[in-house]
């Protein structure tokens, strides 16, 4: 089998805790990237989980202004489709 090689950056700690996950499930972090390559090419789709994930300082203070500006009448309104969206901003010269 013909194979090529892709380099990619990557932070040191990142690549050394994914080989070691990848070591743990049984598999080299390789062949999990040739794994997620053909994913790739086959659902023409990037899909990645942030469930787990801890919004930093800059989105929890950003998502608090916004809710505050919201409670103030300060936001556009709710929209059910697109089309009404799409109208709220003609109305509004947008």
């Amino acid at each position: 089998m013909n194979t090529t090689a892709i380099y990619i950056k990557t932070d040191p700690e990142i690549k050394t805790k994914a080989q070691k996950v990848a070591k743990e499930l049984g598999f080299s972090l390789s062949s999990l990237m040739n794994a997620w390559l053909r994913q790739l090419i086959k659902t023409k789709t990037v899909t990645f989980s942030v469930e787990d994930e801890i919004p930093n300082e800059y989105l929890i203070k950003t998502i608090k202004q916004a809710e505050k500006d919201r409670k103030a009448g300060k936001a556009s309104p709710i929209f059910s489709t697109g089309g009404e969206a799409v109208k709220w901003l003609e109305e509004q010269g947008i």
